[in-house]
């Protein structure tokens, strides 16, 4: 037992507490595309963020629990390479988030707080009826693909994912009431409202021109009723809010 604590405080020892080669520079990219990729040994690659989005990965929130910050903070993009140097395996997504966090911080030189706040909330309940989300089987290979505007789906994964795009699709914490806990295969299709999803939902500019929805398909609260036996309930609950004080422009390098 001794000799295992040892060996696990000597591999937290190994992880490093930031990038060793960041290179930041404003994006020429105008099309809405971007690109966030956390490379092998913890390096990072980005394509066209915000420090908005960036502020959502450091500190696990979603746009709307990031406030406050003058108006770039959402649509000035950056390309940015971070490099981590003599690191080969994999690093634990906690341990990235902290190294954006410092990133922000040596780069930006952000002021941030967190806040908590009584707000609109929604409670995922199980319908009348019951669920129809299908127990995974055969060979396991999760996967989770949002198919474009009003299409989301998901192989061997919980109901955690479903709640995350619900999140993402409707501004609004969703908490999980369902006691759903195995792995499912489901799909969720609908006619996305305005206001709903896009670019904006991931701390990006509001893309000039979005592709329509399908006129006459379902209510996002509708197609989880009818295809997934599930339902959104309003409520009113403590949400988390993370407030941007003051931030700084980064010099090019």
């Amino acid at each position: 037992m001794v000799a295992a604590a040892a060996l696990g405080v000597a591999q937290s020892q190994e992880l490093p507490a930031h990038y060793d080669v960041v290179s930041i520079k404003p994006s020429a990219v105008t099309n809405g595309n971007f690109a966030v990729r956390n490379l092998p040994g913890g390096s990072l690659s980005c394509m066209a963020v915000t420090v908005k989005m960036l502020v959502m990965e450091a500190y696990g929130v979603k746009a709307f629990q990031v406030s406050g910050g003058p108006g770039w903070v959402g649509t000035t993009l950056w390309d940015m390479e971070a490099r981590v140097e003599g690191v080969q395996r994999r690093l634990p997504k906690d341990h990235l988030d902290a190294m954006v966090r410092a990133l922000l911080e040596d780069r930006f030189q952000p002021k941030v707080h967190r806040e908590t706040k009584e707000m609109p909330v929604f409670a995922l309940v199980v319908a009348k009826g019951g669920s129809k989300l299908r127990p995974h089987t055969g060979d396991p290979v999760p996967s989770t693909a949002n198919h474009g505007t009003g299409s989301f789906s998901v192989k061997q994964g919980g109901v955690a994912l479903l709640v995350n795009e619900l999140q993402r699709q409707l501004f609004r914490v969703v908490i999980d009431k369902t006691d759903l806990k195995e792995a499912y295969d489901y799909t969720l299709t609908w006619a996305p409202e305005p206001g709903q999803g896009g670019n904006e939902s991931l701390g990006l500019p509001p893309q000039d021109h979005r592709p329509l929805p399908a006129p006459d398909g379902p209510s996002i609260f509708t197609a989880l009723q009818e295809q997934l036996g599930l339902r959104l309930e309003s409520q009113r609950g403590p949400v988390e809010i993370v407030v941007i004080d003051g931030v700084e422009k980064p010099s090019e390098n």
